[in-house]
This record gives structure tokens, sequence and C-alpha cells, in this order.
């Protein structure tokens, strides 16, 4: 059972949590793979360097060979000069893709939310509209609830509405100002993050130490992951 709250941190009533998922876990081994996945893929390997071969520069001898008693030189390109060649730099890679698939991605979030909900660091969030964006109305809820730094609130996706006009069948986004404006008032919060239930990562949760769910979000998310959960062994 999950404490529901108003934008004021007031507790407005409390809604159910599938059991499910409030008592998910999983293998820690498979918590690991799945964030150093993550942070691999964010990688773009595009780092290059030239080596003395490609920099633009004087293949002239710096001095002659022998007669001057100085170190043999072949090259101005070498790496030991300014402008050389640099020795052993990074390369463009191959694909570093790490795959991880949709089971093993929803078993992780399903974990650390559960995670979450036992130790009392989630709260739902009452789906009320803000009518402007207003930084110091979501400070002030931080505050009441206790939540510290590094939170993340999630929140519902714009709805698709499907009417018919003329028999013509004519689809709308309705645009949510509960996520819209909650999303546009954390901007200026430090360690507050704001993502859309189809955006979310185990990594958020993972970083995050409280968790504030808009309700038709907490439903999209037990909705988003029961698809697979009785696939999943945990241990």
């Amino acid at each position: 059972m999950l404490k529901v709250v108003n934008l004021k941190g007031e507790t407005v009533g409390s809604c159910e949590v599938a059991e499910w998922l409030e008592s998910a876990t999983v293998n820690s081994q498979l918590v690991k793979d799945y964030v150093v996945a993550l942070r691999a893929n964010a990688r773009q390997w595009s780092a290059n360097t030239k080596g003395r071969s490609e920099v633009n520069h004087s293949t002239k001898k710096p001095h002659p060979q022998k007669g001057q008693g100085r170190s043999r030189q072949g090259s101005l390109a070498a790496p030991q000069y300014k402008g050389g060649g640099r020795v052993f730099g990074p390369k463009p890679k191959f694909d570093q893709h790490i795959r991880l698939n949709q089971k093993e991605r929803q078993a992780v979030i399903r974990a650390l939310l559960g995670e979450k909900i036992r130790s009392g660091h989630l709260v739902v969030l009452n789906d009320q509209r803000m009518e402007t964006p207003k930084t110091k109305v979501v400070n002030d809820f931080f505050n009441v609830i206790g939540a510290g730094r590094r939170t993340l609130i999630v929140g519902s996706a714009p709805q698709l509405h499907i009417t018919e006009e003329g028999g013509e069948i004519v689809s709308m986004v309705q645009e949510d100002a509960t996520y819209k404006n909650l999303e546009a008032s954390i901007r200026n919060i430090p360690d507050a993050t704001f993502r859309l239930v189809q955006n979310i990562s185990g990594y958020d949760i993972l970083l995050a130490n409280d968790v504030v769910v808009v309700d038709r979000a907490l439903e999209e998310l037990q909705k988003w992951l029961a698809k697979r959960e009785h696939l999943v062994q945990t241990t």
C-alpha cells in the first residue's frame, strides 16, 4: 500500500501496488550487467587521433644523421616533436554495442522499483493539473515529503484521443498540463530528474534516492512491467 500525496505534500489517500512489483527481486549480477550495458552503449566510440604517417607535417630530417653529436632523428612528424603524430592513440572502434534483452531490462526495473517501495522511498503524486510552472511549489513539495538529493519524478505520457469528424477519423494528442508544467518546474532544482514512463531506465532509479510517481504513471508502469513478469526467474 502506497500513500498518495498532493503537491502540498498532504496525504490524500492510498493506492495498492501489485504484490509481484512490491516483492520483486533480481540477481545483483544482472543489475551490474544492465548498468554496464547502459553506460557502454552511451559511448560514441568516435575518438580518433593521427599517427606520424597521417599528420600534415614535413618529412624532412630535423638535422643531419651524423657529425653533430646528437641522436639520430628521422622526421619532424615523429611523436617527440611538436605537431608530430601520436603513439598508440585512440582510433574509432567497431560496434561495441552490448545487447540486453527486454526481459532482463524489465526484471531490473521491477527489482529496483520494488526496493524503493519496500524502503519507503517511493510516493505517489495525485494527478492534479498545474496551471503554470512553479519551481517553488515543487521545491516545497520535496521538503514536505522529505525527499533528499537526487529525486526522480515519473510522469505519464500525453493521451492520444481518436475522434471521428465528418466520417473521417481524427487523432489528437492531448497535452497533459501535469507532466508539461511539472517537467518545467523542476528544471532549476539541482539533482531532480523528470522522466516519462516510456523513457525511464533502471539507471535513473538506481541513481535516485527518492522516486515520485504520478498515479496515472504508476498504472502505466505496472501494465508495462507485468507483460513478461511471469517469465522472469528471480533469485
